[in-house]
C-alpha cells in the first residue's frame, strides 16, 4: 500500500485559503529490485540497532564504506561532466572500489573507523533535528545548518574517541534507527524525508509534513533509545572490542613462542659431551721410553731426574692437559 499526500487549495470569498489534506490511496506499484534492496536494508538496520557493538569489525568496515561512497556521489553531483562522460557501470565500479578500500582501512585501523563513526553520528543526530526545526522556522542563510552539522560532527567524533564503547553503541543504534525509518518511508510510498534534507540544504521552502510523515519521523528517536538500552543491558554487556584485540595479540604471541618448541628433534644441535682427561694421557709411551733410555745412557743423577720431571710437567702444561703431571719421588735410580 502506498501513501500519498494531497494539497488542496480552496478559494473562499476575496482571499484564498490553502488546506492541506493527507489522504490514503492504495497503489501497489513496487519495483522488484528496489524493494528487495529496501527489505535487506531494513533487516540490516535492525541488526545494527540491537547487535551493532557485537559486530564491531563490520561496523568499522561499513562506516568507511558509506563515508567514501557518499563522497564519490557528491563528486559526481558537483561535476556534471563526470556524470555525463562516465557510464553507469564505470561510476558504480569506481564507487564500489573506493568504498571497499576505505572500508578495509577503517576496519584494520580502528581509530580511523571510530573517527568516521563519530562524524557520521553527529550528522545523523543533527539532520533530523534541523528538518523538524525547518517546519516551523526558516533556516537561512545556508551556512547556519552547515555550521550546526559540522559542529555536531566534530563534537561527537571527539567523544567517540574518548568513550569508545558508549558512543559506538549510540552510533549503531542511531544509524540502525535511521535506516529503518528511511526503509519504512520508502515502502509506504512517500520517501519525503530525504527530500526535506535536500530542500533545507538548497534553501528551498520545505513542504509541510503530513501526520503519517510525523509518525515515521517519530520512529527514529524511539528506536534509537530502545537500541541503546538493549545493547547496553544485554547484547553488548561483558564485551569489549579492546579486550578482544588484546586477546588476539596475546594468542598470536603464544603461537609464535610455541613454534620453536614444536620443531622435530633432528633440528636440535646437541653439544658433544666433555672429554675427561687424566694425567699422562697426552704423553705417548714411546716418548717416555726414549727419555728413560736417554737417562740410563748418560747416567744422570737424582738432580737431573728432577729436571726431567720438571720438563715433563712443563710439556704437559703446554700440551693442554687438564691435570698437571707430578712426581712424588724420583722415577729412576742410579
Amino acid at each position: 500500500m502506498a501513501v500519498t499526500s494531497l494539497y488542496v487549495t480552496e478559494e473562499t470569498g476575496v482571499g484564498s485559503a490553502e488546506v492541506d489534506m493527507c489522504t490514503f490511496e492504495i497503489n501497489i506499484k513496487y519495483e522488484l529490485i528496489p524493494t528487495i534492496v529496501c527489505s535487506a536494508c531494513f533487516l540490516f538496520g535492525l541488526i545494527y540497532s540491537f547487535f551493532g557493538y557485537r559486530c564491531f569489525k563490520m561496523v568499522m568496515f561499513f562506516s568507511g564504506f558509506m563515508f567514501s561512497s557518499a563522497a564519490i556521489l557528491l563528486v559526481y553531483h558537483k561535476e556534471p561532466r563526470l556524470d555525463t562522460e562516465l557510464g553507469m557501470e564505470t561510476k558504480a565500479g569506481i564507487g564500489l572500489g573506493v568504498g571497499v578500500l576505505c572500508g578495509l582501512m577503517t576496519m584494520l585501523v580502528s581509530t580511523l573507523g571510530l573517527l568516521l563513526s563519530g562524524l557520521q553520528l553527529g550528522i545523523l543526530l543533527c539532520l533530523p533535528i534541523l528538518v523538524v526545526i525547518g517546519q516551523f522556522h526558516s533556516l537561512t542563510p545556508v551556512w547556519m545548518p552547515l555550521s550546526a552539522v559540522m559542529a555536531a560532527s566534530i563534537v561527537s567524533a571527539v567523544f567517540t574517541l574518548q568513550w569508545q564503547k558508549l558512543f559506538t553503541i549510540i552510533y549503531t543504534s542511531v544509524f540502525g534507527a535511521t535506516t529503518v525509518m528511511l526503509c519504512v518511508d520508502y515502502l509506504l510510498g512517500t520517501f519525503m524525508l530525504p527530500d526535506q534534507v535536500y530542500d533545507m540544504l538548497c534553501q528551498v521552502a520545505p513542504r509541510p509534513l503530513c501526520w503519517f510523515n510525523w509518525a515515521i519521523t517519530g520512529m527514529w528517536p524511539v528506536m534509537s533509545l530502545i537500541g541503546v538500552l538493549v545493547q547496553w543491558r544485554f547484547t553488548a554487556r561483558g564485551f569489549s572490542h579492546t579486550e578482544a584485540h588484546k586477546k588476539h595479540k596475546k594468542h598470536g604471541k603464544k603461537q609464535k613462542y610455541r613454534e620453536p618448541r614444536r620443531r622435530p628433534q633432528s633440528h636440535r644441535r646437541r653439544r658433544p659431551p666433555p672429554l675427561k682427561r687424566y694425567a699422562g694421557d697426552v704423553l705417548a709411551p714411546s716418548y717416555l721410553q726414549s727419555l728413560k733410555e736417554r737417562q740410563m745412557e748418560t747416567g744422570s743423577s737424582t738432580s737431573s731426574v728432577s729436571t726431567n720431571t720438571h720438563t715433563l710437567i712443563d710439556f704437559d702444561f703446554e700440551t693442554g692437559s687438564m691435570v698437571p703431571l707430578t712426581a712424588a719421588s724420583p722415577v729412576f735410580t742410579v
